[in-house]
């Protein structure tokens, strides 16, 4: 499993994933409407969500190896989903979510994020969400009260 996952989340409370992928023109790799539930038991969705995953098949991935992927969605997608923004019908993120499971490990450090990926999120009026999660066994301090 990568340490790293990155996708682009598109979030309205006023469009049908249809109607997104309308002014994108192109298809999800995974959306949910509004309404809809998880779980029978849980509650209804109260926005809709259409998102795009970038994926390699080398297993880990960090976001040097990501970024181009994202790159390779075109300027004119950028451009579309900028526009889908600007209209204020839906929020753009590009979510980079980071395991952390060996603090010692090259791999699990740092994220670098190039110009032209700064620049293509720029003309898609996405935001950058960055979500890090550790899991790590921490020994208890010896020198004092636990």
């Amino acid at each position: 499993m990568s340490a790293f996952r990155m996708y682009l989340r598109i979030v309205s409370t006023t469009l049908s994933p249809e109607d997104i992928t309308t002014r994108l023109g192109t298809q999800p790799d995974e959306a949910y409407a509004m309404g809809s539930r998880r779980r029978p038991e849980l509650p209804e969705r109260g926005h809709t969500s259409w998102m795009r995953r970038a994926t390699v098949p080398e297993p880990g991935a960090r976001p040097e190896d990501l970024e181009p992927v994202v790159l390779s969605w075109g300027r004119a997608f950028a451009d579309a989903v900028g526009a889908l923004a600007d209209s204020g019908d839906a929020d753009v993120s590009l979510v980079l979510v980071q395991s952390i499971r060996d603090l010692g490990s090259p791999a699990e450090k740092g994220i670098p994020l190039g110009a032209e990926l700064i620049a293509w999120l720029g003309a898609a009026r996405a935001g950058l969400d960055i979500d890090q999660y550790v899991f790590h066994d921490c020994e208890p301090e010896s020198d004092g009260p636990v």
